[in-house]
């Protein structure tokens, strides 16, 4: 497989291996702040690490990137590794997503390396992707790719593309319009359309003149320390200046509130849902053709999904009584939920909650098209319009269908494996068959050898959790392979199966590679969601270290050949999992994670995940965050596992000093072991929560990731044939 030479040479140049560093962490100095929660006192030593704006914490995060970077490039196969990846993650093959058809035409965002962001492009149909054409593509705004597009909506008629375009993976984005045919920029900017946690949303009028969307708080109209939240819905039509954009409605939602819209462009009703904060809890509001805003349910109701149907209907997706999911049927003209049928009762699967996401429920050729997500593998289930099951589209074992588009010539939906890149499927509702349409990627590698095995381990309290485990070409239980196992376990998010040209490059090296679906997650609906979050976090840690254990059990690894990785909310898991069984894997890997949660909700973005983490304000929501808060637990003189840690300075989501902190906790407790394990930290300056990161820095950041994985794990890089 080839690759482009100059890219390879670039990175190459970016990442010149350092000829001297220093070899010990930086000494943090220790300066104690005290606090008290409920009687209970607690002592933060290095809280000063939080202040950004201080020349010291800077010159600080320098010294460990120096640091980081004095070990990481001195690890051995670098050179082969940065090459084999470069040509995975740059193999010129396209992919397609966020699919959209508007006039007649198809809209994608189209990801095709060697570009660093994916792009905007409109074709003909999914069958012929030969016409595709470039409609927006951010790298005009900046070749070094640190522009990317947030989220975009074609008009009805697609003559105009309204996106939202953000820098550095700050995820700020300022709204652009573009004509579709041209290219060229209409009207002006409309600034502050999207955020990190809040996101943003926008629908157009059926008649494409103008467009509903989210604004947030422009200068002077909310404190300083409130421009991150109250996001409200303005109207805008094409033509006239934005200053002259009218209020439709959100004054009266939730600070944290965080919206998403739809238009009926056969009525022009538009649906507005609001999520309060990060934790699950929805309200929706439907706005007549004559301006009035009715609200059909509240935050209380259990009601997460509101979707229009082809025929008019309102179709409500509800866990009241059923915490898999239901589905009702609502008259526009009565749009309160009293008034709503059932139509699609609870069943052994769990209907996925897409909040911001594609459709989970289409209704299109007299059928209804409902996404089920079966224990982290999902499926399409098809209904009559009475409810009536009729069957479902063929799809592989362990795999995940994604977004369902309807289209004139049938709905389209992805499919995707951990052994096989994404493609399109179109499923015609009048004769029942579903066939491949001509969107599909090809593999940067060949993973059709890899076994993929779906297992269960038993948790603590005796929950089966399910463990996906892929065990490359050749690989037997053995009891000394290196594995690795990933997981996450929050806000109701599913971990599906999907293909990783990144990860292809471990399992080519004989890695194993397992993913668990852990409580906190919604793969068994919203009970399970439940069962892992506010004050029963402490499930989705004691189900990890049960995945970890049977793969240890099972002759899968061991201790000293397990490594442990995620990210985000993932990465509270492996702060939790590292010190309450720091003896559990030999290496860790955390991205953008969270660490002190006694301050979490105290960030900007903090205040969105009380609803899924919980309050020190309130006394047992306290007792339970301060008895897993990883930066609380540190043990000093306890032989850690070796730590990688990984953040971006522009992180709207998690505030990088979660990382700073942790990192400098960890380095004192292992400060002064005979032989202690490394912990780094890998802070990237121009990059945020991982939305928006170019192919560039991806790579590189690869490359470090990976290196060290495999030195950990006493992996002898073999180069791979390109």
């Amino acid at each position: 497989m080839r690759y482009a030479p100059a890219l390879l040479a670039v990175i190459a140049a970016c990442a010149a291996p350092a000829l001297a560093g220093p070899s010990a962490p930086p000494e943090t100095p220790v300066r104690p702040v005290t606090d008290t929660y409920h009687g209970v006192t607690v002592t933060d030593p290095y809280r000063w690490l939080e202040d950004w704006s201080d020349p010291a914490v800077k010159a600080w995060s320098d010294a460990q990137n120096e640091y980081a970077r004095a070990y990481l490039d001195k690890l051995p196969h670098r050179d082969e590794i940065r090459r084999r990846l470069t040509a995975l993650l740059s193999a010129p093959v396209t992919r397609w997503s966020d699919l959209h058809e508007a006039g007649g035409r198809l809209f994608a965002k189209v990801n095709k390396p060697p570009k660093q962001q994916p792009y905007i492009a409109v074709m003909d149909s999914a069958d012929a992707p030969g016409t595709a054409r470039t409609v927006l593509d951010p790298e005009t705004f900046d070749a070094a790719g640190s522009f990317s597009i947030d989220w975009y909506a074609p008009s009805p008629d697609g003559s105009l593309v309204a996106a939202s375009l953000s820098r550095g993976g700050s995820e700020s984005g300022d709204l652009y319009v573009i004509e579709t045919d041209t290219g060229r920029r209409v009207g002006d900017v409309i600034e502050r359309v999207n955020g990190g946690t809040a996101g943003g949303s926008l629908t157009w009028f059926p008649d494409g003149s103008g467009f509903y969307y989210t604004r947030y708080p422009r200068v002077g109209e909310r404190p300083e320390e409130d421009m991150l939240f109250y996001v409200d819905v303005y109207k805008h039509t094409i033509g006239s200046p934005p200053e002259d954009d009218t209020y439709e409605i959100g004054r009266d939602f939730p600070k944290i509130g965080e919206i998403e819209l739809k238009t009926d462009n056969k009525t022009g009703r538009v649906i507005c849902t609001v999520q309060d904060g990060d934790g699950g809890e929805f309200a929706h509001f439907v706005r007549r053709p004559g301006g009035r805003w009715d609200r059909i349910c509240g935050f209380k109701d259990g009601v997460t999904e509101a979707y229009f149907g082809e025929s008019g209907a309102i179709y409500l997706i509800s866990n009241a009584d059923a915490p898999r999911g239901k589905v009702l049927r609502l008259d526009p003209e009565q749009p309160a939920l009293e008034n709503a049928r059932p139509l699609i009762p609870e069943s052994d699967g769990t209907i996925v909650s897409n909040f911001w996401g594609p459709q989970s429920l289409v209704e299109a050729g007299g059928r209804i098209l409902v996404q089920y997500q079966v224990g982290g593998p999902s499926e399409i289930r098809i209904y009559d319009l009475d409810g009536n099951p009729i069957g479902k589209p063929e799809t592989p074992p362990v795999s995940a269908v994604g977004q369902m588009t309807p289209t004139k010539a049938g709905v389209l939906f992805s499919l995707s494996s951990y052994t096989r890149p994404t493609s399109w499927m179109r499923y015609d509702p009048e004769s029942g068959e579903t066939a491949p349409t001509a969107l599909h990627a090809d593999a940067p590698a060949d993973l059709t050898g890899v076994t993929v095995l779906r297992e269960y381990a038993t948790s603590k309290d005796g929950t089966k959790i399910p463990v996906n485990i892929m065990v490359p070409p050749g690989v037997t239980r053995t009891g000394d392979n290196p594995c690795i196992l990933s997981g996450y376990g929050g806000y109701g998010i599913s971990l599906t199966p999907y293909y990783s040209a990144a990860r292809a490059d471990l399992l080519e090296q004989g890695v194993i590679y397992a993913i668990a679906n852990i409580r906190g997650g919604g793969e068994y609906g919203e009970a399970w969601h439940r069962a892992g979050n506010l004050t029963n976090k402490q499930n989705v840690f004691d189900d990890f270290q049960a995945a970890a254990e049977y793969l240890i059990k099972r002759r899968f690894t061991n201790s000293d050949k397990l490594a442990l990785i995620g990210g985000s909310n993932g990465g509270l898991l492996m702060g939790a999992t590292l010190t309450q069984r720091p003896d559990l894997a030999r290496t860790v890997v955390s991205y953008v994670g969270i660490y002190d949660m006694l301050r979490t909700e105290l960030s900007p973005n903090g205040v969105f995940n009380i609803t899924e983490f919980g309050t020190v304000k309130d006394p047992d929501q306290f007792r339970a965050l301060y008895a897993y808060s990883p930066y609380h637990h540190v043990v000093p003189g306890t032989d850690y596992p070796a730590v990688l840690f990984l953040t971006g300075a522009n992180d709207p989501r998690v505030n990088p000093m979660q990382s700073r902190k942790m990192t400098a906790m960890l380095q004192a407790a292992v400060r002064g072991l005979e032989h202690p394990n490394p912990i780094l930290l890998r802070t990237s300056s121009n990059t945020g929560h991982g939305g928006g990161t170019p192919l560039n820095e991806r790579i590189e950041e690869a490359v470090d990731v990976h290196s060290f994985l495999y030195s950990r794990l006493g992996v002898d890089y073999s180069p791979v044939d390109d």
